[in-house]
This record gives C-alpha cells, structure tokens and sequence, in this order.
C-alpha cells in the first residue's frame, strides 16, 4: 500500500512538472491589485454578520523548482512561487445589540529562486511583496447593519529585472457599509478610487438568524464589482459575480462575467457534504485570456477554456487548473497545487467556514438533542441552556419562616 501511495505521488509531482506552464512576469507584477481585491471580497463574506470571529491561516506548497518556473524575456528560470497568508477578525458587544471589532488580513506572495518560508534569495529574477488590510467595524445586531473602514498598504520586498516599476511602498484606504442584505464597498489611492463592489447577498442563511430551508434559500447572491486601475476616474473593466443554491445549501453554481469584449469570464460547480462548508469539491471553467507582447505599445490578447478542480478540505485543499487558483496563485496552469491551511468562522457561538449557510454538524446535532429534552416532560435544570425553562423542585419536609421569630 505505501508503495502504491509513494508511487502515485511521483506520478503526480511528474505530469505536474511536464504539463505545467510557466508564470509570467505581468502575472506577478498585478498579483498587488489582485490580492487587494480578494482580501476585500473575504471580508465582505464575513461582515454579513458583523460580529464574532474569524481565523485564517495558510501557504502553498511546490514541491519541485521546475514545478512552475518564470518566463521572462531572459529566458526560463526555474524557482518556486509562494503565498503566505493570515486572516484575523473579532468583534465583542459594547453595549445591548452593538458590536465593535478589528480586523486583519496579511499576504505575503511572488517568486523566488529558492524554496523559503521567512527568508528569500532576493535573486535577478525574484519578486516578493506584502499587502496588509486592517480595520475596524461597528454593527447594530438589531438595526442588522455594519459599518467597516481602515487601510490597505502594499509593500514591495524586493523587484528583480523583468518587472515593470513599481513604488516599493503603497497606501490604501477602503470602506465597507452593509444594510441587512445589501453591501458596497469601495477602495481609493489617495483621491482617486481604485475599486467600488455593491453586493447583494439574498440567500437565506440560518447563521444569520434566516431560515433552514424553503424558497428563501434558493434566492441568489450577487455582486458588480467596477474597477479602475490608473488615475483617470474612469471605468477600466466591470464584473458580475452571480452564487446560486442549487440544492439543500449544499450545490452551488458560480458565474463570473466580465462586461467588455470577452465577457464569459469563469464558471464553477461547487458541492459542499455540509452546509458549514468545512469540506468541499470544485469543477470551475475559466475563461484563460493570454498576453502577447508585439512591440512597446501594442499586446495581443488570445483566450481559452481552462478546465479544472480542486478537493478542500478543513486543513488542506488539492488544486489542478481551478479557477480560483490561477487567479489567486500568478495564472499557475498544469499543475498539481497543494494549499496547507485552516480557516473557521464563528457568529453566536456557531462554527462555519466562511460563506457557509448554517453551522458545524457537531453543533445541528446538540440543538437537536436540547429541543427534545425540552420537548418531554423531564425536568430541565437551572441555568442548564440559555432561555430553558426554569423549575425548582423540593423533596422531603418543608421549612417556612413565619413572624419575627420564626417558627415550623
């Protein structure tokens, strides 16, 4: 059996080796803007509630150098890509039905010639970059409203030669307002707006207090997110993203379209065995659009379908072509991809993963166990669950003070 395993194992870090493409300069150079972007849409995930907590940790993991070597305009080099990241939210009651809390998100990502955790190379053809998101929040459980702003900084470690210029230092500031169901956010450099989403999140979900099942369940979630990437307040490009439930919370389709020429963006198949959505299973299409550089002022552009999916699992998650992944990982195409990781949500004491729809297995089965002692005719001790009926029940001889002096 373990010669077996070791043996599939080989075969798998081969024909991700062989298949795998190269990452591409302009993929690591925009890798700023995209992880900006992402860490935003996570935290627009988990401010649908407003309150509790939320952890975050996790890296990549490339076992071989040519697993997925940079093309430049030097040539191949072989190295390994990376992407460290931590997430942090926690939110206390400051007074009746009023929360505040802070926030945090922290990536560490690029490519580098030697494999590293703490300490790169800082070689020719490296490129490491940071980007901190932080913030605070305020939510009015019973108004069922949030308010969140802070700052985003972009911080370059190091840029080798076949990468653009970029300022090695880079401030943000974002806002995030949500109303019961509907949400905007927006992002801005300096005066000039770098992002706007406006989001509205209609699927019932019982985490938040909505319901288990029913109609209600099956409403869509939708978002049109608009971007501007120079300095003129201008639109550069326009995506909508459309989450449908498509059975019990627990198959979902995904749609991304971009609004510009190409349109079709990506398409995903998710099923999750359990709403918290602590394991899941992904088949996406993606619309793959390539770079080609003609001249100084003139790139073409070329698309095709790439197909993939991925295994997530609580403490890991098993990628080959999914779209989230060469979206998130530098266009990373043909190769097997290993995320080593965990993240867990919590809102009024239930567990989830974030996005999910109602709590952790382990938590359904102790509601269900309460309702049915509460249901019978035992007797239910004080202080035993919050809102359980309170009876006290003597045996034996009872004693009753009578005047001044006392008496039996």
């Amino acid at each position: 059996m373990q010669f077996v395993l070791k043996s599939a194992l080989i075969a798998l870090v081969f024909v991700g080796v062989a298949l795998a493409d190269g990452i591409k300069p302009y993929a690591l150079a925009n890798d700023g803007a995209v992880t900006r972007d992402r860490h935003l849409s996570e935290i627009s995930d988990i401010m649908r509630g407003g309150r509790g907590g939320y952890i975050d940790f996790g890296f990549y993991y490339t076992p071989s150098r040519e697993q997925l070597p940079l093309e430049s305009q030097y040539g191949e080099h072989d190295g390994f890509a990376f992407n460290h990241h931590f997430a942090a939210f926690g939110a206390g009651e400051v007074a009746k039905n009023r929360h505040m809390g802070a926030l945090l998100w922290f990536d560490r990502s690029g490519w580098d010639g030697e494999d590293f955790f703490l300490f790169p190379q800082y070689n020719d053809f490296g490129l490491q970059r940071s980007v901190v998101t932080w913030g605070l929040t305020f939510t009015d459980a019973r108004m069922n409203w949030t308010l969140a702003a802070g700052m985003q900084h972009q911080n370059l470690e190091h840029r080798g030669k076949p990468y653009p210029y970029e300022s090695d230092s880079l401030a943000y500031s974002w806002a995030h307002l949500r109303f019961s169901k509907l949400s905007a956010q927006a992002n801005f450099y300096r005066a000039d707006w770098r992002l706007f989403r406006v989001s509205l999140d209609l699927e019932s979900r019982a985490i938040y207090g909505g319901r288990k099942s029913g109609l209600l369940t099956y409403l869509p979630n939708v978002s049109l997110s608009m971007y501007n990437t120079d300095d003129e307040n201008d639109i550069d490009s326009m995506r909508i993203n459309w989450e449908q439930n498509l059975y019990d919370q627990r198959l979902y389709a995904e749609v991304a379209i971009d609004l510009n020429d190409t349109w079709f963006h990506s398409a995903a198949l998710k099923f999750y065995p359990d709403p918290s959505r602590m394991i899941g299973f992904e088949a996406t299409c993606l619309n793959r659009v390539r770079h080609k550089q003609l001249s100084d002022d003139f790139v073409e552009e070329e698309s095709d379908l790439l197909w993939g999916g991925a295994i997530d699992l609580l403490f890991a998650r098993f990628a080959y072509n999914a779209a989230y992944d060469y979206e998130n990982f530098f266009g990373a195409k043909g190769t097997f991809l290993v995320e080593f990781k965990f993240n867990l949500a919590t809102i009024d004491g239930w567990l989830f993963n974030r996005g999910a729809a109602r709590s952790a297995p382990m938590q359904t089965d102790v509601v269900k166990q309460f309702d049915k002692k509460a249901g019978s005719n035992e007797i239910t001790p004080i202080g035993s669950a919050k809102g359980a009926p309170k009876t006290i029940e003597a045996k034996g001889i009872r004693y009753e003070k009578v005047g001044s002096e006392g008496g039996n």
